[in-house]
């Protein structure tokens, strides 16, 4: 892509937001009209997330963010030339303002948070010390997010098992249940379940309703990943073990204001989701409703009261940096860009591209195939953001709460699980995977690679999905 190209793409999307709007508004991207070759730039930006790391290591490390911007240039410029300024412009609008920015704000301040508060002391890595911090973490995602739960427990976890040789099975179950599982009990756990919510699902639907098929999978994980840390803790005993950075000593927790603060970050998503004063602020087709725009903005002052509440040696203490919500928030941006074309490709259902997808959650009399909605919204989880492809197929079922949550109750906890659980496919699935990740490379933990995570997550987790689907979702 040329400096002259994206000079003109750009000079493109400001003239449309300064124009005034046709005279009948806005019209989504052609989805029934679009080719499966515009899903080709996600594609191309997974393989460069997927290879870079373990391929071109150097190169990747201090150039991902132009490898996203290429990517990213791919989807918008010939937008620009194939539906023209406005059509354009609108649905990067809608993803960058209604769902990108609000994302990014509420991990920035889950992350700053989550990395004030400082655990001093160590515990010793041992198999039943590493599942009962694995145990908590699950429980508290529910409650302060998959994202803040991980931000709190992922560098007192790192800082237990420093002086394992075996240490990388650790994070990979932290991903699995922390970052994932454990989010599928509130809509405060997950996005996906709290766009559900706000599309009229009550609160506590998903703990009245999918409690024990949490409880199954997160029961099985917790299981193997016991016996498992037993094996490698024994194996470890007659080989040289690397001296403890960080000693074992009584723990005391320092920067609980920032538990106040995540509180905080809870209160202002419940506001907006239960404060409706009717007033909008409208950029192109978008709405940006108050309530929205005065929880982004406390998301923003949460960030900076932490910063300035917290004491500096705390974060210097948890290592931190601001390398992890870097890398995410470029490479999300560019993956939040290139899943427009895909989505839209998506809502098309019959008349799209991936209609032989959509036509397999219904079966042959016209009734849900439950089994079909749980793996084919967990398999796009995997790898599209999960809270759009959430809602996907909730209006695929029909779109309406009421009816979602008693007649086709079945159905609804297939979406919400698979969107849950399946981002723990990849490391693109649910956002503080890559955070975890990224955290855990920067302290040199040697992570495997984007394939080589899917080995791990395809050996354990899809046997346990099948054990679901099984257990559940075979009507």
């Amino acid at each position: 892509m040329t400096a002259t190209g994206l000079k003109l793409a750009a000079g493109a999307a400001a003239a449309a937001f300064l124009l005034p709007a046709p005279a009948h508004a806005a019209e989504a991207l052609p989805g029934a009209a679009m080719s499966i070759l515009w899903g080709l730039p996600f594609a191309g930006l997974l393989l460069s997330i997927a290879t870079g790391p373990l391929f071109y290591p150097h190169l990747w490390e201090h150039h991902y963010g132009k490898f996203a911007a290429f990517w990213a240039a791919c989807v918008v410029v010939p937008m620009y030339f194939s539906f023209g300024a406005w059509p354009a412009s609108d649905a990067l609008a809608h993803t960058l303002l209604l769902e990108y920015i609000p994302f990014i704000l509420l991990l920035l301040a889950l992350f700053t948070t989550a990395g004030g508060i400082y655990l001093e002391g160590n515990l010793h890595g041992t198999p039943a010390t590493n599942t009962v911090l694995l145990g908590i973490g699950t429980v508290l995602a529910s409650f302060v997010g998959t994202t803040g739960a991980a931000m709190i427990l992922i560098r007192p976890v790192i800082r237990a098992n420093d002086d394992r040789v075996y240490n990388v099975h650790v994070i990979v179950f932290f991903i699995f249940l922390v970052c994932n599982v454990g989010g599928a009990l509130t809509p405060l756990g997950d996005p996906p379940l709290f766009v559900g919510f706000l599309k009229g699902v009550d609160f506590f639907w998903t703990l009245q309703n999918i409690l024990v098929e949490t409880a199954v999978v997160a029961g099985i994980l917790m299981l193997l990943f016991f016996a498992l840390d037993t094996w490698l803790f024994r194996r470890e005993r007659p080989m040289t073990h690397p001296k403890d950075p960080t000693p074992d000593r009584p723990l005391k927790l320092h920067g609980t204001i920032n538990f106040a603060l995540i509180g905080v970050v809870i209160a202002a998503i419940l506001m907006s989701a239960y404060w409706k004063p009717g007033v909008s602020l409208h950029i192109m087709s978008s709405h940006i409703e108050l309530q929205n725009v005065l929880r982004d903005l406390i998301f923003i002052a949460v960030t900076f009261a932490s910063l300035a509440l917290t004491a500096k040696s705390f974060r210097e203490h948890n290592n931190f940096s601001w390398g992890p919500i870097l890398e995410v928030a470029k490479l999300f941006a560019a993956i939040f860009i290139c899943i427009v074309p895909v989505i839209a490709i998506l809502r098309a259902g019959h008349e799209g591209a991936l209609a032989p997808l959509v036509a397999l959650v219904s079966h042959a009399d016209g009734t849900n195939n439950n089994a079909a909605y749980f793996w084919l919204t967990g398999v796009l989880s995997s790898f599209l953001d999960n809270a759009p492809t959430y809602l996907v197929f909730f209006e695929l079922a029909g779109g309406d709460p009421q009816k979602l949550m008693t007649t086709f109750a079945a159905t609804l906890a297939a979406i919400s699980t698979g969107a849950v659980y399946m981002g723990a496919n990849s490391y693109i699935g649910n956002a503080p995977n890559f955070m975890v990740y990224a955290i855990a490379r920067h302290r040199g933990i040697k992570m495997p690679s984007f394939f080589g995570y899917m080995l791990w997550s395809c050996g354990i987790l899809l046997p346990i999905f099948v054990v679901v689907t099984l257990l559940f979702f075979r009507a």
